[in-house]
């Protein structure tokens, strides 16, 4: 069991898992953030067609992410940036508030990732909003 993720976090910690030859259950949800349950996978009880299946399945999920790192400027504002990953990155208050703050103390932050051809446009947005963002 893991808790306290939210939701665009699944897909990572998804591949991570596959070394412990885990696979996700099943999950609960709750204002973004959510509790993860996974079980061992069980090739020993599986026939051949199920076990090729299952490493398909594994192999799709570790699938390179791409992602969106935010690096700090002396520019813009706490504010802007804030609304700027609520409006592009579609990130709640509370997840904007977050990486807005790790960009200012840490330098950058991974604000979003996933699959290049969701990233592309909003790396686009930002870059056209005047923040400073690279796709990874």
């Amino acid at each position: 069991l893991l808790s306290g993720f939210y939701k665009e976090d699944i897909p990572v910690i998804d591949i991570e898992v596959i070394k412990y030859q885990l696979k996700l259950e099943t999950f609960i949800e709750r204002n973004n953030w959510v509790a993860l349950k996974y079980n061992k996978l069980n090739f020993a009880n599986m026939n051949t067609r199920e076990k090729n299946q299952e490493e398909v399945d594994v192999l799709e999920q570790e699938t390179y992410q791409h992602e969106i790192v935010l690096h700090n400027d002396e520019v813009n504002t706490f504010d802007f940036v804030i609304e700027s990953l609520i409006d592009v990155c579609e990130h709640t208050l509370e997840q904007a508030e977050q990486c807005t703050i790790l960009v200012h103390y840490k330098g950058k932050c991974t604000v979003k990732s996933g699959e290049f051809k969701d990233l592309e446009p909003r790396c686009s947005k930002l870059l056209q909003l005047g923040l400073s963002a690279e796709l990874v």
